[in-house]
């Protein structure tokens, strides 16, 4: 195995992150009272509970490096996941950036930021 770095993301309910991810194509590897790890093909995401977390004013945030981004886009879009200014969960489109990188946003249900980032 090479190596590699997984985000550590809070979740207030498993299972609603659980069904939030699993509309992206994401799948559950590992759940206990604890933790949860989902995975989408190399991608892995791992969960911690955090009941209390308010997503109004959460600032947990990761990327996900994707070699189609738009083709992810899609799949969010398709699973009804609007593009819109506030609320969560919600999409902003991807972009290029001054930094020359092309970049969506993705806010989930808990108020993490996702970065989709095109390779």
């Amino acid at each position: 195995m090479t190596d590699h770095t997984t985000p550590n993301l809070p979740s207030r309910d498993f299972s609603a992150t659980a069904a939030f991810y699993g509309g992206l194509g994401f799948v559950e590897g590992w759940r206990d009272g604890g933790w949860m790890i989902l995975t989408r093909g190399s991608a892995t995401l791992e969960f911690f509970p955090y009941p209390g977390l308010d997503p109004l004013t959460s600032s947990f945030g990761c990327c996900l490096r994707l070699d189609n981004l738009d083709a992810f886009y899609a799949v969010a879009a398709l699973a009804g996941i609007a593009e819109q200014r506030h609320g969560q969960p919600r999409l902003h489109p991807p972009t290029v950036e001054q930094s020359g990188m092309r970049i969506a946003y993705l806010i989930d249900p808990d108020g993490t930021l996702v970065r989709l980032i095109q390779n």
